[in-house]
């Protein structure tokens, strides 16, 4: 009888404990949101190829954490950030949104933040490039993880005026992404000893580049810096080799995606050289996600696709060693936690929430260089993190 009542104690006991667990996922499931550009000039980068890498990686971890289904769900922002904070705030407020991955557009992803922190969401930012989210927006519910201007910047920029490439013009995308981009590398151009002989501010999406590329010609430069991205680098520079400009200068991309670099012309875009935070052929493991990749969305990773799938495994391994997932302690997890797999190469993801990482130096191959239609880039040679990433702040320091 005394052991029949331990049994039905230790039962009554473990059940508790189970029901105390599941209780510790809000509403009964885990739900993550992904917002994106999934038709504009940014959807190659990270779209619908976001979204995959995210149900990627909700798979690998078994559709499930403590006992809970994991739900993905996805909305395209526009690249308005008006519409993209509608959108988070309805997911958060409605629709029991937990986290907020995908995050592309610097402006968008500014507005959704914003949302996010007032409602102690996490933002999993896997494509903008705006250092602001972890310097003048920082928030202790901001986690930055694949790349960001300071890292393109310091990758890309200074090797090239240590070349001796001292005089460059900007032809930046007229946004908050573009203008942080060019203020970065503009501060490394002139730590280094080079000058801004000028700059062309272009709104996003633009199609035709002439009267960029024409006052880029006659600056004098010997590099006219790319400060933007996804198909309007396709578009600047297809106009800068029609104009002859690539003949008279170095053109520099200051971020340029796999699925960017291979719609160019490789007889234009071949030597050029550019920073990126993940190259799908680099080594087995990453050939052996990426082929995965290929097989469910048809073609190479771009660095945001592999962020994203990164990001979430390591969140939702976060939520696992909380035991829940509320936000607070899950974050102080995922800080507490190393970053370790095919694209956290070195990693740590410091109080400010950037995830500090190897990154590399490439250059784009020629077209006898390559062996087919995927093989797109060479590293050069490897970024060490704390080379490519700014300190952190004093009042970013989350702890």
């Amino acid at each position: 009888m005394k052991m029949m009542k331990k049994t039905l104690l230790a039962a009554s006991v473990a059940a508790l404990a189970s029901s105390a667990a599941m209780a510790d996922i809000s509403d009964g499931k885990l739900k993550i949101g992904v917002l994106a550009d999934m038709g504009g000039v940014y959807a190659d980068i990270c779209g619908q190829g976001c979204v995959t890498a995210t149900e990627m990686a909700v798979e690998d971890f078994g559709g499930k954490v403590l006992g809970m289904p994991i739900e993905v769900i996805s909305a395209d922002d526009q690249l308005k950030p008006d519409v993209g904070s509608a959108i988070v705030r309805k997911w958060v407020e409605d629709e029991q949104v937990d986290v907020v991955g995908g995050l592309v557009s610097s402006a968008v992803v500014g507005a959704a933040t914003k949302v996010l922190t007032d409602a102690k969401k996490i933002a999993l930012i896997s494509t903008a490039a705006s250092n602001a989210f972890t310097t003048k927006q920082c928030s202790p519910y901001n986690v930055h993880w694949t790349y960001n201007v300071a890292a393109l910047a310091n990758g890309t920029v200074q090797p090239m005026v240590d070349a001796g490439n001292k005089k460059w013009f900007f032809i930046t995308a007229d946004y908050a992404f573009g203008h942080a981009l060019e203020d970065v590398a503009t501060k490394v151009i002139k730590e280094n000893g080079g000058e801004v002989v000028g700059v062309a501010r272009a709104p996003l999406s633009t199609t035709d580049f002439s009267s960029y590329i024409l006052q880029a010609q006659s600056s004098g430069a010997d590099v006219v810096a790319l400060a933007n991205a996804g198909n309007d680098t396709v578009n600047a520079l297809k106009a800068a080799s029609e104009f002859g400009l690539t003949e008279m200068m170095s053109v520099a991309g200051l971020l340029v995606f796999t699925p960017n670099a291979q719609a160019m012309d490789p007889n234009v875009a071949g030597g050029m050289r550019t920073t990126t935070g993940f190259y799908w052929d680099l080594d087995e493991q990453t050939r052996e996600w990426s082929k995965r990749f290929m097989e469910r969305h048809g073609s190479i990773p771009a660095m945001g696709h592999a962020g994203a799938y990164s990001m979430t495994m390591h969140y939702l391994k976060a939520v696992e060693a909380a035991g829940t997932d509320d936000s607070d302690a899950v974050i102080k997890k995922m800080k507490e936690m190393k970053p370790d797999d095919f694209f956290s190469r070195n990693a740590t993801l410091r109080a400010d929430g950037r995830m500090v990482h190897d990154m590399y130096y490439v250059e784009i191959k020629k077209p006898e260089e390559r062996r087919d239609g995927d093989d797109i880039f060479k590293v050069l040679s490897v970024i060490p993190g704390d080379k490519a990433y700014a300190p952190i702040l004093p009042e970013c320091n989350f702890k």
